[in-house]
């Protein structure tokens, strides 16, 4: 009497041996009889292949492994999100809004901000949604009055070191302090502190950054930025609570060229732009969306012009490309718009260039480009180097 074993080291082993062999590969078993444990070979060849009933054999795999995915509520409404997503990333899916500070989609989860609380059911107090998992059937709720009262107590904590220089503070306009404040905070402070407010000495960061740390709320953005992202550790914090400072090791200056996005992560004016200082407000600016030529990537930029005068490049959002960095050179291209800048089409007259319309320029080339006949055709601007 014979017996096959089966199990799922057998089975593993019969597959690996199909899949390294090919149809010349053995199919190895192990059988059990009266005298013990044989091994038999037989050709995979020799066994009949039993397609799958109502379909056609298979022998790789066609789609994906389905994500593990949990339904949570948000305010009553179900959403599903991937296993292990924070509880801010459900309630973005689900269409709310969560106020953050300290939070970035690209940087990894530091939770000291505080802002982003929300009430999540059977928890005693309100949780940090950027740093608490979502659980099945999880009901968040993210209107309720604790809610608000506990983003409003945060909010105060937090103005009540910052200085109130919005009117000269570059970051106005376009500040995420100032526009939770207005929506989040109150309308007055109960914290007073008897020395004033904290004061805190300015870093030397280098030529394209300006830095006033008295505004700093310790959210620890561009220091996850650094490290992380742009792949320097020249910044870091000392010190603990009220005392903590962010700066360089040893004072120095930091020597990168992604250290312009720096004043892009920063949601206060803690660190700025030093060559847009003092220049435009937001509101006066008129945004244009471009590419940038400086570098091989193509990278998605903004460029942002008052009148006929570039003020400032700023990165675009684009996941493929650059994501939504940039680099310093790129940052400060604009530097070269300043000065003999081609606003209209011109036309050479003689010795001269004369001002034109679009389509009188555009004719032109058309004929120019006909009578030069078949070969290599070039177009250059009056400043070009060629």
């Amino acid at each position: 009497m014979l017996r096959v074993l089966f199990s799922k080291s057998a089975g593993r082993a019969v597959r690996q041996a199909g899949d390294a062999f090919g149809s010349a590969s053995f199919l190895k078993l192990m059988v059990m009889s009266e005298a013990g444990f044989t091994r038999v070979e037989r050709p995979q060849d020799s066994i009949p292949q039993q397609p799958r009933r109502g379909y056609p054999p298979r022998h790789f795999r066609t789609s994906a492994v389905a994500r593990n995915e949990v339904e949570v509520f948000v305010d009553g409404k179900p959403v599903k999100v991937e296993a292990g997503s924070a509880v801010i990333q459900a309630c973005e899916k689900a269409g709310v809004h969560i106020p953050r500070f300290c939070y970035h989609e690209r940087l990894s989860v530091a939770g000291n901000c505080r802002m982003c609380l929300v009430e999540v059911e059977k928890s005693p107090k309100p949780v940090a949604s950027c740093a608490f998992p979502v659980m099945p059937g999880m009901k968040i709720k993210t209107d309720t009055n604790l809610v608000k009262k506990a983003r409003e107590g945060v909010m105060e904590f937090l103005l009540a070191n910052h200085p109130l220089d919005c009117p000269i503070c570059d970051q106005g306009g376009e500040c995420d302090l100032q526009d939770q404040s207005v929506r989040y905070g109150s309308d007055r402070g109960r914290f007073s502190e008897v020395v004033g407010k904290r004061a805190v000495e300015d870093k030397d960061l280098g030529p394209l950054i300006k830095t006033t740390m008295t505004r700093c709320i310790h959210c620890t953005r561009c220091v996850r930025f650094a490290n992380e992202v742009a792949g320097f550790q020249d910044l870091g914090t000392s010190g603990r609570g009220n005392d903590m400072q962010i700066g360089t090791y040893i004072e120095k200056t930091m020597n990168s060229e992604m250290s312009g996005n720096l004043a892009d992560v920063c949601p206060v004016g803690a660190l700025l732009s030093k060559p847009y200082t003092f220049n435009a407000r937001p509101w006066e600016l008129k945004n244009t969306e471009s590419i940038d030529v400086l570098d091989a990537l193509g990278s998605n930029i903004r460029i942002d012009s008052r009148g006929v005068e570039v003020m400032r490049i700023l990165p675009r959002l684009n996941e493929d490309i650059n994501e939504e960095w940039i680099s310093d050179r790129t940052r400060s291209a604009y530097d070269g718009l300043k000065t003999q800048r081609l606003t209209t089409p011109m036309v050479r007259k003689g010795d001269t260039f004369v001002n034109v319309n679009w389509v009188d320029a555009l004719q032109k080339v058309a004929s120019e480009m006909k009578s030069a006949g078949p070969g290599i055709k070039a177009i250059a601007g009056q400043l070009a180097d060629a």
